[in-house]
This record gives structure tokens, sequence and C-alpha cells, in this order.
């Protein structure tokens, strides 16, 4: 963490020179509103906002707590663009949402969604009838169930590319309970401290936020061929404005792939343009 600390130092100090350099200041500065989630969505953006400065832009992140709230203030005009979500999620909100008329411009980073335990070190240990905490969210349900799937736990009847629901489970030899404890995403790394369920299947972002070791109870996690990247998101009509370019160019920058490689170890993955 001192490490990466020093990178960002280092970065911020070079990138406000060299916006002084410029002749650059707050009040000439264009605003562009972003909504994120906290990690590593705004970490990246405070990591990316000094080099969006030198570029004229100020970046007024606002931060959810949830996945809900972004996409209505995207809709609501309150932010810009929003960087949180998969084309999974993404979609099946589009589908909810008449009224969401989004497009992505372009993909950040990925987040494995991993199965964790303390008790078992890998999904072969998990005993019979054992109770797996997931989100509630169905488009997370199908980037967890072919975790275990792939294991060997469980088999699904679903075709290629279909969205997998606990309810497409065929075979499932023993009796994994999936759907007695489904709660809110941001809950799953609460569930997992407080000791509830054999396993508790986490979204990277709320593991890191509620600070679960992901080297030390990462049991499983999804495999890099079918990982989703978190993309950057706008109102359609929005995807070639210079702002959000800019923002989409800096986050795919070296700068701040390096930054994510850092900070985060493995744990988040940027996108390789």
């Amino acid at each position: 963490m001192k490490k990466v600390a020093g990178l960002v130092a280092a970065l911020g100090l070079s990138v406000t020179l060299a916006a002084c350099g410029n002749g650059a200041d707050e009040d000439t500065l264009d605003t562009l509103r972003v909504g994120a989630s906290a990690v590593p969505h705004t970490e990246i953006l405070e990591a990316a906002a000094p080099l969006l400065a030198e570029k004229g832009i100020d970046l007024d992140i606002t931060t959810f707590s949830d996945y809900i709230l972004p996409n209505e203030a995207l809709l609501e005009n309150e932010i810009d663009v929003n960087y949180f979500q998969t084309p999974g999620y993404l979609a099946s909100q589009m589908d909810d949402n008449e009224a969401y008329d989004f497009v992505s411009i372009g993909e950040i980073h990925y987040e494995p969604i991993g199965v964790y335990s303390k008790e078992y070190n890998s999904l072969d240990e998990l005993p019979d009838g054992a109770t797996i905490i997931i989100s509630d969210s169905i488009s997370d349900h199908g980037r967890i169930l072919p975790i275990f799937e792939r294991a060997g736990l469980i088999e699904l009847d679903v075709e290629e590319g279909e969205l997998a629901r606990v309810e497409n489970i065929v075979s499932n030899p023993k009796d994994l309970k999936f759907d007695e404890y489904q709660v809110e995403a941001r809950m799953l790394a609460p569930s997992f401290e407080n000791d509830e369920g054999d396993a508790v299947v986490i979204n990277t972002n709320y593991a890191l936020e509620g600070g679960v070791d992901i080297e030390a109870f990462g049991i499983a996690f999804e495999g890099e061929d079918v990982l989703q990247p978190n993309l950057l998101v706008v109102r359609e009509g929005n995807e070639e404005g210079e702002l959000v370019q800019a923002l989409y160019e800096v986050l795919t920058s070296d700068e701040i792939r390096e930054f994510i490689y850092e900070q985060y170890d493995g744990a988040v993955i940027p996108v390789q343009n």
C-alpha cells in the first residue's frame, strides 16, 4: 500500500505541476460528473483526476453504495456518466426499465466474482447441504452458478450465452443451497464477516470495500475466459462527448493500468485495449 500511495502522490504532483504550467486553474476547468461504486471505481477515478485536470477537466465524483442509484442518477441527469456495471447488469436493467436509454462507451477493468469460505479450502470440500450465500441480483447468478458448474458440483440446462438462474440447476448431487439465503450485493461481505453460511459469493468491489482477505479466503473465482468488464455508461447520444471520451482515454492509459495492477494485486484486472 505504501508503494501505491507513493505512486499516486508522485502522479498527482507531476500532473499538478503540468496543469499549473499550462495556466489551468479550477475556474477554467470543464466539469464532468461521474457516479461510481466506492471500491475500486472511485479509487481509480481519484487516481485519474490529476490526469484529467491536465486536460482541463474537473472530475466531480459521486460515490454510491448500491447498484440501483447510479443508473437512476444517470437517467435524471444528476451525473453525466457512471462507472460500476457489467454488460450483463446493464442489459438486465435496461430490460427492466423502459426509461433507461443508455450505452457503454468502453470497457475499463474486470472484477472476478469469488467464492469465499473461512472453513473450507476448496469447492470440493463443501459438505452436503452446504448453504451458499449469493447476491439477489439475477444478473449475478449468471456469473456465479457457472463457477460451481465448472467445478463439477452442479449442472445447468442453459444454452451458451443464456443467463443462468437457480431454477436452471438440473443436477446438484451435494444438494447445495443457493436459493435459501440471497442478499443485496453490498451485504455479502458483512455476511461473510458474520460467519453466515458455509460459503459466500462476493462481488470483488464489495469484497475489497468490506476488507475481505481475498487471497486468504477466496476458494474459487470466475474463469478468465468468461469475465465481464466494468463499463463507462452514458445516456444514448452522449457517447461521443469530448469529456467522456477524455475520461475513457485516461482510464485506459498506461498510468491508470499500472495503478490498478499495483493497488489491487490481481483482484482487479485492467482491460488491455
